[in-house]
């Protein structure tokens, strides 16, 4: 179809994670690109949340700063990307595009999706228990990994020590690495995750 948008009517999207908003074309020849504009409806009041045009990609609704983005250099796509999302981040989000044909005229489609935002089952982070005992060389690489399930963000400590002493905080990532052990990095060593 010529110059005709392609989206979806319907997204879920879950609390604190992202969603695709679809919206795509044919690019045809003789016609260009004069704006691109999402906006939202929401408690029966319409804002634009952003335009590109000539002047570049302006996001104009300062709660969705750094948390939506459009593909740049991808003719024909036009999904809005929100990230991050928010309980209030539900509404009817409208895609439009105007474009310019060789004599002037100006051709304005659009294409309406509903985004309805839940929340998961809040659960506790769950750590996955590995093989309790480990023998590895001196100067040997090693890492231990923390995996645990349950409601997003998930933060990680990892402690040498057992816990309910005075273990020594070692890093805050998933992973625990050494380059190179040595006969002192023997020991217990414990995870926590931790989420909201």
């Amino acid at each position: 179809a010529l110059l005709d948008l392609s989206g979806v009517h319907w997204v879920n999207g879950t609390w604190r994670g992202s969603t695709m908003l679809p919206c795509t074309y044919m690019p045809s020849e003789g016609f260009t690109l004069q704006t691109l504009s999402w906006s939202v409806e929401r408690d029966h009041s319409t804002s634009t949340i952003f335009r590109r045009d000539d002047s570049g990609d302006h996001i104009l609704l300062s709660r969705f700063r750094d948390r939506i983005s459009v593909p740049k250099h991808s003719l024909g796509n036009a999904s809005l990307l929100i990230e991050n999302l928010e309980i209030p981040d539900s509404g009817h989000y409208t895609c439009q595009v105007i474009w310019r044909s060789e004599n002037h005229s100006l051709i304005t489609k659009e294409v309406t999706t509903t985004v309805k935002v839940v929340k998961v089952p809040v659960t506790k982070p769950v750590v996955r228990v590995g093989k309790p005992g480990l023998s590895v060389p001196v100067g040997a690489r090693a890492s231990l990994t923390c995996m645990a399930s349950g409601s997003p963000p998930i933060s990680y400590r990892w402690f040498h020590g057992t816990p309910g002493t005075t273990a020594l905080l070692l890093g805050s990532q998933a992973e625990l690495a050494w380059d190179s052990l040595q006969p002192s990095d023997a020991g217990t060593y414990f995870c926590e995750a931790e989420n909201r």
